[in-house]
């Protein structure tokens, strides 16, 4: 059904912008917004053909936020010279892609909307989100908070704003009008820090010194 109403909407009327700023503050501070990802939701369109991709490397995912579309495939390179155990628990999309040396590349599909928490087996560190998305919609900020989100039906929206440091996204209404852009201003504060989580196993990790490299 909302497919269908996509494809209405986008046959019929060209499609508008939305654009604008996100204001991303610590305490008082105002900081990089760059990870932050500004997305509209009230309609659902097709994926990509083309994977998206999160790399390890140097004991990092990257990036450590990642939007896609339902439905699109996700790629995992390992760039470390030692192995990785890329999963997630998330009832979004539960996945264990096994350890895999430097040179290789897994993939998964994800098909259902919603937050996705991805860690490696091996390295308590590293940590990423993803966000499975209904549509294509979607922006990352500039440092500065700049966005801009093109290709957007005609209508009313929702559009929101995403970090992995804020304890909950921030959104705002629009009305999206044929051929024009709507501008929008969004605030977060980020007060979220990185909290311990178990292995896949649902078991606490080893001690630091007995990890592999």
């Amino acid at each position: 059904m909302m497919l269908l109403l996509w494809a209405a909407l986008t046959l019929f009327a060209d499609p508008g912008h939305i654009a604008g700023k996100v204001t991303v503050r610590r305490g008082e501070v105002a900081v990089d917004a760059s990870g932050v990802v500004v997305y509209v939701v009230g309609f659902s369109e097709p994926p990509p053909a083309n994977a998206a991709e999160i790399r390890q490397h140097e004991k990092r995912f990257e990036p450590d936020l990642l939007p896609i579309t339902a439905g699109q495939t996700v790629s995992f390179p390992n760039g470390d010279p030692f192995f990785h155990n890329v999963f997630s628990l998330s009832p979004t999309r539960k996945f264990d892609l096994g350890q895999y040396p430097r040179g290789e590349t897994k993939t998964k599909q994800f098909p259902n909307v919603g937050v996705v928490e991805v860690y490696c087996n091996i390295h308590p560190e590293m940590a990423a989100t993803i966000l499975v998305l209904p549509n294509r919609r979607f922006a990352r900020a500039a440092a500065e908070g700049w966005f801009r989100i093109g290709g957007v039906p005609p209508g009313r929206w929702t559009v929101y704003a995403y970090s992995r440091r804020a304890i909950a996204p921030v959104s705002a209404s629009v009305e999206v009008r044929s051929g024009g852009t709507t501008e929008v201003q969004l605030s977060l504060e980020e007060t979220r820090v990185e909290v311990s989580h178990t292995n896949k196993f649902g078991e606490t990790y080893r001690e630091p010194g007995k990890y592999r490299p």
